[in-house]
């Protein structure tokens, strides 16, 4: 089975090829390593790609479509896993246009090369944002869409129409529940902290600490994606993927400073307008088809991530 995936040296992307490439399937994709966060960063997962895990990455943008069909007419993949966009919920109400440009109009180029080549299968990444200020909890895939606080939430609210009326015979989108763990996205809470701490600068908490987050370590991510690998969908189907429990902000920062060894200085802040106060996922249409089953929890998880930062940036 040959596995394309955009995005392929994010975050999430990265973590997927490295198992698939374990378990022997034959993995490629593309990543155009924008400068959203740091390059070095993403150059470094492509060098393990490449090096350790025999993994083709091809530079190039999900915006070009010569990009996209070079790459398709090569690889000619059965199963595509649609990763990449520009993430970041508050950054996106900075630079909406960058937003739409590339998650609306590089999606609808990635499906329009998945048509033309006939691929049957793709997974695709949404989010829990599209799910904002839904009060009815857990979020389950049934329950209406909440408020678009952010142009990145309307941006994957629209990855979903766009795939449910495309011509790819089976779909699946995938409501990502605040990803985190080694290698993870500097713009994420978690690194930002750490890095804060680390610098001995005040961290920034918004609704001065009254948040609760459905925190998904990466390789539970990754194993909902797995598990729905081996699923022929009934079409467009929409299944979430989190851990399936909150913790308070609070707790996540304290669990940080006891494995950073310090503690934050921090600038209690009112709520961020393109934030929501919880979020909570309900995974049993998962579990019911797939079996998932979350295994990290945010102490094993947070101690892991600070392991990988102490050695990757050589923090005592």
């Amino acid at each position: 089975m040959k596995y394309y995936i955009t995005g392929i040296n994010g975050f999430i992307g990265f973590t997927l090829a490295k198992k698939l490439s374990e378990l022997g399937h034959d993995v490629t994709g593309i990543d155009n390593l924008n400068h959203y966060y740091d390059v070095s960063l993403k150059i470094a997962r492509n060098r393990i790609l490449q090096s350790d895990y025999k993994v083709r990455s091809y530079y190039g943008n999900i915006l070009s479509n010569s990009d996209l069909d070079h790459t398709f007419s090569k690889e000619k993949p059965d199963v595509v896993i649609h990763l990449a966009a520009y993430a970041g919920i508050r950054n996106s109400l900075e630079n909406p246009n960058l937003y739409i440009n590339n998650n609306i109009y590089g999606t609808q180029n990635l499906i329009n090369v998945c048509e033309k080549y006939g691929v049957e299968k793709v997974l695709y990444a949404s989010t829990s944002s599209v799910m904002a200020n839904n009060n009815i909890w857990p979020w389950n895939e049934q329950e209406r869409l909440g408020d678009m606080l952010s142009p990145y939430a309307y941006t994957k609210q629209s990855n979903e129409h766009q795939f449910k009326i495309s011509k790819i015979k089976n779909t699946m989108g995938l409501r990502f529940f605040t990803v985190y763990g080694p290698w993870g996205r500097p713009d994420m809470a978690l690194f930002t902290f750490a890095n804060k701490i680390v610098a001995g600068e005040p961290i920034d908490v918004y609704n001065y600490g009254n948040m609760k987050r459905d925190f998904t370590y990466v390789d539970d991510i990754v194993q909902g994606i797995f598990g729905l690998l081996e699923q022929i969908p009934k079409g467009d189907e929409i299944f979430n993927i989190g851990y399936g429990k909150q913790v308070g902000l609070m707790e996540f920062i304290t669990e940080i400073e006891k494995n950073l060894g310090r503690i934050a200085e921090k600038n209690m802040l009112p709520m961020h307008p393109a934030d929501s106060k919880e979020t909570w996922s309900d995974t049993s249409k998962l579990y019911n088809l797939t079996g998932y089953n979350p295994k990290t929890n945010v102490v094993d998880g947070v101690k892991e991530f600070i392991d990988w930062y102490k050695s990757y940036y050589k923090v005592n």
